[in-house]
């Protein structure tokens, strides 16, 4: 897949206005190039829609003390990925089947209640939980399970710990099995369901992705073990997102959206408490052919609705995924829409 385009490297400033030409800059929107002649195929009939991969993301959450309230974790793909580079998003990734019927250890809310809550079924629910918090673990370093049902674990920074992490990551070690090696349950109360977005029927890599809101543990700390970023930060969520709108920072819809919620809670503990009454209604892209421009529009999402010029048509890319970055490559800042 081609690099996305946008205004959003670091230091930059919009040279230009947005939707002149396509992949171009529309704040710090990231925005494949290719995707015009996707949308024609797609509305002709040539391109069928590849079904989305289930995906989970988190937004860790820290209270800093000061006048932002609240900082959130955030890393930056590398800008040499083909899949959102340079993009700011949050840790997560893709549902490891093996986590659908597996029996896991589990603390807080039952599996039929976050059935509920996600709009899946049980074993469905309980991936996409493990999904949340083992890609936490493996890109951000930060592990929401404990010994028990009210305890959490301490410093996992380890070589111990670090050899667990390497075996969740290359796939050698189910999230199960690395739980019940260590006599642990996962702490399915420590998160809130926050927001859930799939990715638009044209893109060839798609993912539904549910967005998790979570406290840093005490007695854990972040750090950037993911091979797929080259730095990470710690941000005011209103900060992340005024870069997004000087064209200082690049995101998708999904994490600048989130970042514009997570902006209302002065705490932690507030965004946590606020989470059951968030909207978990899916939100997909919509395309539409209105003259000469294509329209991209995210329902509930006014702000991202982009008009890109028409060129003539030419051929659609391959309508299967593009897995060129690996068996899971990361969706977050959660979906490319």
């Amino acid at each position: 897949m081609a690099k996305g385009q946008a205004n959003g490297r670091a230091g930059e400033r919009p040279g230009e206005q947005p939707g002149e030409r396509p992949g171009g800059p529309a704040n710090g929107q990231w925005y494949p190039p290719e995707w015009p002649d996707r949308i024609r195929a797609l509305a002709a009939g040539t391109l069928t829609p590849v079904t989305p991969r289930r995906a989970a993301t988190v937004m860790l959450l820290k209270d800093t003390g000061g006048d932002d309230g609240t900082a959130v974790h955030m890393l930056r793909r590398r800008t040499s990925m083909a899949f959102a580079g340079g993009a700011y998003a949050y840790p997560g990734g893709g549902v490891d089947p093996r986590d659908d019927d597996r029996d896991i250890g589990w603390a807080g809310p039952t599996r039929a209640w976050w059935a509920d809550r996600l709009g899946v079924d049980e074993a469905g629910a309980q991936a996409i939980v493990c999904a949340a918090v083992r890609e936490t673990f493996e890109e951000a370093g930060v592990l929401l399970a404990g010994p028990t049902g009210d305890s959490v674990a301490g410093d996992t920074t380890g070589a111990d710990w670090e050899a667990d992490r390497s075996a969740l990551v290359a796939r050698e070690l189910s999230f199960a099995e690395f739980l019940d090696r260590r006599g642990l349950v996962l702490r399915s109360d420590l998160l809130g369901a926050w927001a859930r977005w799939i990715t638009p029927e044209f893109e060839s890599r798609r993912y539904d992705t549910w967005f998790f809101v979570a406290a840093l543990p005490e007695g854990q700390r972040t750090r950037n073990a993911s091979t797929e970023a080259d730095r990470t930060v710690w941000i005011a969520p209103q900060e992340a997102a005024a870069g997004y709108d000087r064209g200082e920072l690049l995101m998708m819809p999904p994490t600048v959206a989130t970042l514009r919620g997570l902006a209302a809670c002065r705490t932690a503990a507030e965004a946590l408490a606020s989470a059951p009454q968030r909207d978990m209604t899916p939100v997909l892209a919509r395309a539409r052919l209105l003259d000469d421009e294509v329209v991209l529009s995210w329902p509930g999402h006014e702000e991202f609705t982009k008009h890109v010029p028409s060129t003539a048509p030419e051929a659609a890319a391959p309508s299967v995924p593009d897995d060129d970055a690996g068996p899971d490559p990361d969706p977050t800042g959660g979906t490319s829409a």
